[in-house]
């Protein structure tokens, strides 16, 4: 079984498929403590459902683009199977992962969105380097900054790990790193970068409904 915290439709906020129709299957429970983690709600709890419940509740949702998140949905060990799964009816499947567990289990044809903790997050023991062997071209590495430290140090693991061959998303705190001084830090820096700000957000500011 799995602990789902929630699924529901939406408009993709984040990542190089921002502002698509995007189902989001959100699962309880999580391994690290972010400082500035903005779902509280799915650290604990979640409602047990099995891997084809859920596939039947995405299928009626319609959607094509399907994101798998959490909390930390590895720490689940029938993910790979739901990952499966999803990928069998066709959809386009998005795995968000906070990076601190094995990507070896994952099924070829999912996007992993591998989020690297900088020192703001106050997680930075969680990076399992490793990972990064598992990464494809089509995969996707981010780095959620609180400060200008937060870049410069992330600036430097982009050109350590030469990440710019995935695509590489810069997502500043919300209300925390205002967003054009991390533009102009990446313009200053030709940084070879995407600027990854949280579009749900802006389209819903009081929460997006469910």
């Amino acid at each position: 079984m799995l602990s789902v915290s929630e699924i529901y439709g939406t408009i993709q906020g984040e990542s190089s498929f921002a502002g698509l129709p995007c189902v989001i299957v959100r699962l309880a429970g999580c391994n690290l403590h972010c400082r500035y983690c903005d779902t509280p709600y799915a650290r604990a709890g979640g409602t047990p459902m099995s891997v084809e419940d859920v596939l039947k509740k995405v299928a009626g949702l319609n959607t094509p683009l399907v994101e798998v998140t959490g909390g930390e949905p590895l720490m689940q060990e029938e993910v790979p199977a739901l990952l499966g799964g999803l990928l069998s009816t066709g959809a386009r499947v998005l795995l968000e992962t906070n990076g601190s567990l094995p990507l070896d289990a994952v099924p070829d044809g999912v996007v992993r969105i591998l989020d690297i903790k900088c020192p703001g997050s106050g997680e930075t023991d969680g990076n399992r380097w490793e990972n990064l062997a598992l990464l494809s071209g089509g995969d996707q590495v981010k780095f959620v900054l609180c400060d200008r430290a937060d870049y410069d140090w992330a600036r430097d693991i982009i050109s350590e790990h030469r990440l710019d061959r995935f695509e590489v998303l810069l997502s500043p705190v919300w209300d925390t790193l205002e967003p054009h001084r991390l533009a102009g830090w990446i313009l200053e820096d030709g940084l070879n970068a995407r600027l990854n700000l949280q579009l749900h957000r802006t389209i819903w500011p009081e929460g997006e409904p469910r």
